[in-house]
């Protein structure tokens, strides 16, 4: 059974920083790109950050861009999301996701595997 577990949310006040994990079992991820998505209440999930399977190449949002490091460790199997400068607009659940192989942008890979969430509140 696959499973993707979140960790790292919590409420940290604007300026502030978080780390977010994601813990894969069940398979090994190491050959299948990964990446971040957040859902705000009332919004449509959206992309966030995204990082093939060997971490040499990385896709952010714009929104995010600057202030958003995402990495793997495949030896841990792990996805790592770091977050610096947050911002109010940040608060969200994130989500981290795995997807097939064979995808031109990361962007546009079809994730098919999906964690439950971590919370991810920006106090003003």
């Amino acid at each position: 059974q696959v499973q993707l577990v979140e960790s790292g949310g919590g409420l940290v006040q604007a300026g502030g920083s978080l780390r977010l994990s994601c813990a894969a079992s069940g398979r090994t991820f190491t050959y299948f790109p990964m990446a971040w998505f957040r859902q705000a209440p009332g919004k449509e999930r959206e992309f966030v950050a995204a990082i093939n399977w060997s971490g040499g190449t990385t896709a952010y949002a714009d929104s995010v861009k600057g202030r958003f490091t995402i990495s793997r460790d495949n030896a841990k199997n792990t996805l790592y999301l770091q977050m610096n400068s947050l911002k109010p607009e940040d608060t969200a659940v994130y989500y981290c996701a795995s997807g097939p192989q064979g995808y031109g942008s990361l962007k546009t890979v079809p994730y098919n595997y999906w964690g439950q969430g971590t919370q991810v509140t920006v106090s003003s």
